[in-house]
């Protein structure tokens, strides 16, 4: 029996939902898979194959990589020009917000020019608060959403020259009826704990419950229901919404840390 013997995970899908989920039912925990979100490719790479060109031809000084799939996205999407883009990549200063986009700079054999100390946007503007970026030309890249306009608002009030980029999307539609079927089982204590692994998860599922009329049952569910989150940026979502994790691991955001904090708190 492993140290998670028994204990329903509710696991909302993410691009390492099966990986995730491996790993939890490995210590024996019994994880049930949500779909709240999906990557998908852009309907129309126009604009991030325009600023990949830019990239390759030296636009930018800087590049700040928000999320790990952000860059491999971009690399799939520099198709001939893969290549290019690495080189280009190694001329410019690098700054990434947290453990993944700096993952997938190691996967082509670079890294980090600079790395925030608080894997959030607000990291990376403390990381950069002592330099003077007038006039730098900026390159950032973006997720689905308005979740880092706060980073590109401030990096442009104090002069910088900030050209954005988002290479995918969100296909936040899956699965209403599902998503729903899981707000009733967290609000009658059927679960044991969910663990977030994204903020795009806990958006959607907020949303999915004011479309159903399930808000008080979605409140009144992760009141009752430990919630275990893999780092300070979604522990910041939670506090938004007005819920806080039980369980979160310090120092180190990835999903073996985050196991080894929930088999933590079970055996405490």
């Amino acid at each position: 029996m492993g140290a998670l013997a028994d204990l329903t995970i509710l696991v909302p899908e993410s691009r390492e939902l099966d990986l995730f989920a491996a790993m939890l039912e490995a210590e024996g925990a019994v994880a049930l898979r949500c779909p709240l979100v999906q990557i998908l490719d852009l309907e129309d790479s126009s604009d991030a194959e325009t600023w990949i060109g830019r990239c390759i031809a030296g636009d930018f000084d800087d590049l700040i990589l928000l999320t790990g799939e952000g860059l491999r996205r971009l690399l799939a999407l520099s198709g001939t020009r893969h290549e290019a883009l690495v080189a280009a990549l190694r001329r410019l200063r690098t700054i990434t917000r947290g453990p993944k986009p700096a993952r997938a700079l190691r996967e082509i054999g670079l890294s980090p020019g600079l790395a925030a100390g608080i894997p959030t946007s607000g990291g990376i503007l403390q990381a950069l608060a002592q330099e003077d970026v007038a006039g730098r030309r900026i390159g950032v890249q973006l997720y689905p959403g308005d979740g880092a306009q706060h980073l590109v608002d401030k990096l442009r009030s104090r002069g910088a020259l900030v050209s954005t980029v988002t290479p995918y999307r969100y296909a936040s539609e899956a699965e209403t009826g599902q998503v729903s079927e899981m707000i009733r089982a967290l609000a009658a204590g059927e679960i044991g704990m969910i663990a977030f692994t994204a903020t795009p998860q806990l958006d959607r599922l907020i949303k999915v419950a004011e479309e159903c009329g399930l808000s008080g049952e979605l409140s009144h569910g992760l009141a009752r229901t430990p919630i275990a989150s893999i780092g300070p940026i979604v522990d910041e979502k939670l506090r938004h919404h007005g819920f806080a994790a039980t369980i979160s691991p310090q120092g180190s955001f990835h999903l073996k840390p985050l196991v080894r904090a929930i088999m933590a708190w079970r055996q405490a």
